[in-house]
């Protein structure tokens, strides 16, 4: 295995135009700036945040009683990361003094010991870590480490990230091998101190971080343990059972678990902190584990979409195969996750079929979360939805017909936030002497690969084009590696540079193209986009006797809007043809597919015949 090479910064791409700019400047524009109004409760009509006013009264500033889910903390902390990528985009000094605000009230709320946790200071301070199954302090201070670091690498401003060292050092004080041997109920601060660790080159964060990963499942029991002990719920009777050991991935330890069980959020995140440290570390068995329980998840308990959780209970994962299309969960956080867990992943391998995930993830299961106007959102992705059933079947209540203006449990609209806004950082990978180009986008690279300063200027219409262009402007010749991905989903392509036919042929789904690149020189890149029908492994028995439709990596939906009620009637051939159609002005430029089919005859039926032979 390969250790990680360095990441593209968010500083270093800027998205121009086509379709990731406009995801992009939706975001900053209008996201941020709608969730920061909602996290201050100055949004009619949806459900209250309180989120600020939590940190203002734990701080002082206000009187009060705290407000919301007991893990509310983290939807500051993750729009506050979505802050610092939106200021490395786009600066904007009215947005970077209100950030600098609320930081400065979160520094006040932090206790003299460290702690930090809005929850505990205000309603219940003597019962902290007492219940790390269900409050979600480690939870929370993970997402603000991630905050920290965001910020500081965005502003150079050091405040945050003193006060997520000092909550570090807190928890590095009560936690580990000769002190309590706790784990977190909600993976994620392994991921937050790995973060912290690279900004502040400190050993002791990525030991701790190790360590949470290590201890769990040594002790199955652990939550029951916990529960005996304090004698006291925080859910009440609609907690999930402490001896359900898969629910949060504690059944075994790490190196043993072969199926990605339980929440699939938790999981995915457990996994992302996983493959960092194995990078990091060059830690092979570590690499191991990832990779079952990575060919676990996209082999056997993945959607086409890229959607991961298929059950409501537990929005978890269930059995290999069991994938519902109109029962399924399919969180948009657990996407998100998958995302930063392919990242890593390819960080220490440099194998394509991370990166074809990951493209798979944003176009379908990630955006498919938010509105066009960027004000509404689904927190469940299902692939098949009928309203009456939803609205009226038990099974169904998860699935929401349209999407939302807000949760009360808010995780999913923050999280697709940072993700969007930080999308430069996946477009690109780096080594000492290779650029990875791995998602497709009109975007300028600048990077400092082969010793000197080099911009690459991507142009293209992707994904609704199938060409890409690849412009080098640097300060003097230099000789470096330009690695483009070949996405698996594409039969047929072809590869130019300077208009001279390329003969490399790809490695792990790269075309490596190693030369002395001069200002001017261009590489070209064709990607055969045909409509293609997809066909589930028959084992996935909700699939059988389906298709679905796919161009490029783009799923497509079948929809009342444009083929009337009662979709299950239609039918296509296995050799249908297509026509495609280029439309600027629908849903802001897409390529639409029309085919001929079939609808199945109603005629011979009334509404008082079910059967018939």
């Amino acid at each position: 295995m390969k250790k990680a090479g360095d990441e593209v910064t968010v500083k270093q791409v800027q998205i121009r135009d086509g379709f990731w700019s406009e995801m992009q400047k939706r975001m900053i524009d209008v996201v941020i700036p709608f969730q920061e109004k909602v996290l201050n409760d100055e949004v009619e009509g949806v459900a209250k945040s309180h989120a600020i006013e939590n940190f203002r009264i734990a701080a002082g500033l206000s009187e009060g009683e705290f407000y919301g889910m007991v893990f509310q903390d983290s939807d500051v902390a993750k729009w506050l990361e979505g802050v610092a990528y939106s200021l490395t985009v786009k600066p904007d000094a009215g947005l970077e003094k209100r950030a600098d605000e609320m930081i400065e009230i979160i520094a006040r709320a932090q206790q003299e010991d460290g702690y930090l946790n809005t929850y505990f200071t205000i309603k219940e301070p003597e019962h902290r870590w007492q219940n790390l199954e269900e409050c979600h302090e480690l939870y929370c201070a993970g997402h603000m480490m991630e905050a920290a670091v965001a910020y500081y690498q965005a502003t150079g401003k050091t405040k945050l990230l003193h006060v997520m060292e000092r909550m570090a050092d807190h928890i590095i004080s009560r936690f580990g091998e000769d002190k309590e041997r706790g784990i977190p109920g909600h993976q994620e601060v392994e991921i937050g101190l790995m973060k912290l660790y690279r900004a502040t080159g400190k050993e002791k964060y990525k030991k701790m971080a190790r360590f949470f990963l290590e201890e769990r499942g040594k002790n199955p029991d652990y939550f029951y343990e916990e529960k005996v002990k304090r004698g006291w719920r925080h859910w009440g009777q609609y907690t999930l059972d402490p001896l359900d050991t898969k629910y949060a991935q504690t059944y075994k330890p790490i190196y043993e678990q072969d199926k990605a069980v339980g929440h699939a959020v938790r999981a995915v995140y457990m996994y992302t902190a996983m493959a960092d440290l194995a990078g990091e570390d060059g830690d092979e068995r570590l690499y191991q584990a990832c990779r079952t329980l990575w060919n676990n998840i996209v082999n056997q308990r993945m959607y086409i979409t890229g959607g991961i959780g298929s059950t409501m209970e537990g929005e978890a994962f269930s059995e290999d195969y069991d994938l519902p299309n109109d029962m399924a969960y399919a969180e948009t956080c657990a996407s998100i996750g998958l995302v930063f867990f392919a990242r890593r992943m390819f960080e220490i391998t440099r194998d394509g079929q991370y990166t074809d995930i990951m493209e798979r993830c944003l176009y379908n299961s990630i955006i498919s979360g938010m509105s066009l106007d960027g004000q509404k959102f689904f927190y469940v992705n299902p692939l098949e939805v009928q309203p009456e059933a939803s609205r009226k079947d038990f099974y169904k209540r998860h699935v929401d017909v349209q999407r939302q203006k807000w949760f009360a449990c808010a995780c999913c609209p923050p999280n697709i936030a940072r993700l969007l806004a930080s999308l430069g950082g996946y477009m690109f990978e780096q080594s000492e002497d290779t650029v990875f180009v791995n998602l497709f986008a009109a975007a300028e690279l600048r990077t400092g690969v082969g010793g000197h300063l080099s911009t690459l200027h991507l142009e293209t219409e992707y994904p609704w084009d199938e060409d890409i262009r690849i412009r080098i402007e640097n300060e003097q010749p230099t000789e470096f590696t330009v690695a483009v991905r070949i996405p698996a989903w594409c039969e047929n392509w072809t590869a130019s540079v300077n208009g001279s036919r390329c003969q490399e042929t790809p490695e792990k789904g790269y075309l490596y193209l190693q030369r002395t690149w001069r200002t001017g020189d261009t590489i070209g890149i064709h990607l055969e986009m045909p409509v293609r029908c997809m066909a589930a492994n028959p084992r996935v028995r909700d699939d059988v006797g389906k298709m679905a439709v796919m161009r490029g990596p783009l799923v497509y939906c079948l929809e009342e809007a444009d083929n009337g009620d009662q979709l299950q009637e239609l039918y296509l051939s296995e050799d249908a043809a297509f026509t495609l159609k280029r439309e600027p002005e629908f849903l802001g430029g897409t390529v639409t597919i029309a085919t001929e089919g079939w609808r199945l005859s109603e005629n011979e039926w009334d509404e008082h015949t079910l059967y018939r032979t």
